[in-house]
C-alpha cells in the first residue's frame, strides 16, 4: 500500500508547532516500521504484542503529558493527542493500552496520590517496568458507576476489599490496579498490587473487537491491602470521573487515527481498482463517500486541536471532552464502514485494515461513556436538567 499521508484540507499543520509535528512524525514512523507489520497477526491470534512495550516506553508514550520529574515525557496535550492519533492509526487496542497506562493509572496516582506513591510508581510505569489497570466498571454497573457494589472496610492497618470489576484493559498483566470502591459510604481509590491474596484477574476471551488488547475481570474476595495503598485525595465519584475525562481526551484524538487509516486505504484502493474499464474513484457515488470521509476527518481535526489548546491553557471542561469523544468516535466508525464498503468483498479480508478498525471502533463507541451517555452529559450541560435519573 502507498505510504500513509494524513489528510489536511484546512492546512492544520500550520497550526502545529515544530515540536508537535516532530512528535507526530516520530510516532508515525514507529507505527509504520514496528506496529503495522505485526498488528494484523496479533489481532487474528487475539494476543497483545507485549514485545512493543519497551519501545513504547522509550518513545515516552506512557503518561506523556505528566511532569518529567517522574520520568515522563512532559509534552503538551496537543502532542499527547497526536501520539494517541498515530497509535490508533495502527490499532485501537494499542492506543487503549497506552491510554490506560497513562490516563487511568498514572494520572490518578499523580493527581490523587501521595508524593511517596508518585515517586514509587510513576517512574516504573513510565518506563514500562510496571503495567497498570483501572477498575471502575462492574458486571452490573457500567454507565451508572455510582451503583458499584465493590466495597472496602478498614481493619487495623489494612483495608479489606470485596467485589468485582469487568471489561478491564491490561488487567491480567497488570502489576498494579487502581480500584474504586465504597469506603464508609464514599467512593475511594485504592492501589491493589498483583499477587495480593484474595485478588484474581482472569482474562476475558472470545471477543470480536479489540482482539489485540487484553481484557480482564478483577475479582476481590477478602483482599487485604495496606492502609498506605489508599489514594488519599480521592473522595466521591468526581475522582474516577476526573480520570475518565483524561482518557476520553485521548480517545477523541485516537479515533482520528483509525478514521485516517480507513480513508487512506479506501482512497488508494479506489484509485487503483478498475471496474467498467476505469478506476472506481471516477464514479460519483465513490467520490461522495470519499468526500464525506475527508470532510468529517477535517472537522474532527479542528475539534480536537481546539480541545487540546483549551486543555493546555487549563480551560477545558468535561462537557467539551464529551462533545469531542461523542462526535469523533461516531464519525470514525461511519468512516470505517464507508471504507469497507468502498473496498467491497476485499474489505472483509485481513489484507485490508478497515474492517479491523470498524470492529474496534464498535467497542470504542461503547467504553469510556457510551454515545448515549455523552449525549446526556451534553444535554444536561446545555439545559441544566440532568436526564440520568
Amino acid at each position: 500500500m502507498k505510504k500513509f499521508e494524513s489528510p489536511d484540507l484546512y492546512d492544520i499543520d500550520s497550526l502545529l508547532s515544530d515540536e508537535e509535528k516532530m512528535v507526530r512524525s516520530s510516532l508515525r514512523e514507529w507505527v509504520d516500521e514496528n506496529l503495522m507489520p505485526v498488528i494484523e497477526d496479533s489481532y487474528q491470534q487475539a494476543t497483545f504484542p507485549t514485545h512493543l512495550i519497551p519501545q513504547m516506553a522509550e518513545l515516552g508514550l506512557f503518561g506523556a503529558n505528566l511532569p518529567e520529574k517522574y520520568g515522563c515525557a512532559g509534552v503538551n496535550n496537543v502532542s499527547y493527542g497526536l501520539m494517541m492519533q498515530e497509535l490508533e492509526r495502527g490499532d485501537s487496542g494499542i492506543r487503549s493500552f497506552a491510554s490506560v497506562q497513562g490516563a487511568l493509572v498514572m494520572y490518578p496516582i499523580f493527581a490523587y496520590g501521595t508524593e511517596e506513591q508518585r515517586q514509587h510508581w510513576l517512574p516504573k510505569l513510565a518506563s514500562g517496568e510496571k503495567i497498570g489497570c483501572f477498575g471502575l466498571t462492574e458486571p452490573d454497573f457500567g454507565s451508572n458507576p455510582g451503583g458499584m457494589q465493590t466495597n472496602a472496610v478498614k481493619d487495623g492497618n489494612e483495608y479489606v476489599l470485596n467485589g468485582a470489576k469487568m471489561w478491564i484493559t491490561n488487567g491480567s498483566i497488570a502489576d498494579v490496579a487502581v480500584v474504586w470502591a465504597y469506603l464508609d459510604g464514599k467512593v475511594r481509590g485504592f492501589l491493589v498490587e498483583k499477587d495480593t491474596p484474595g485478588f484474581k484477574a482472569p482474562e476475558m476471551k472470545n471477543k470480536h473487537s479489540l482482539r489485540a488488547s487484553i481484557t480482564s475481570e478483577l475479582i476481590f474476595q477478602d483482599c487485604r491491602i495496606p492502609v498506605d495503598n489508599l489514594l488519599p485525595e480521592t473522595g466521591g465519584l468526581k475522582s474516577p470521573l476526573g480520570c475518565l475525562t483524561q482518557a476520553r481526551f485521548g480517545i477523541a484524538w485516537g479515533v482520528m487515527g483509525s478514521a485516517m487509516a480507513c480513508y487512506h486505504e479506501a482512497l488508494n484502493y479506489a484509485k487503483t481498482r478498475i471496474q467498467f474499464d476505469k478506476p472506481i474513484a471516477s464514479f460519483q457515488l465513490v467520490q461522495q463517500k470519499l468526500a464525506n470521509m475527508v470532510s468529517e476527518i477535517t472537522k474532527m481535526q479542528l475539534l480536537s486541536l481546539q480541545l487540546g489548546r483549551l486543555k493546555d491553557n487549563k480551560k477545558m471542561n468535561f462537557t467539551q471532552v464529551s462533545v469531542a469523544k461523542r462526535n469523533n468516535v461516531f464519525h470514525a466508525l461511519e468512516i470505517a464502514r464507508m471504507a469497507r464498503d468502498v473496498l467491497g468483498a476485499n474489505g472483509i479480508t485481513a489484507e485490508y485494515q478497515s474492517m479491523r478498525h470498524m470492529c474496534n471502533l464498535e467497542t470504542v463507541k461503547t467504553y469510556e461513556g457510551t454515545h448515549d451517555i455523552h449525549t446526556l452529559i451534553i444535554g444536561s450541560d446545555i439545559t441544566g436538567i440532568p436526564a440520568f435519573s
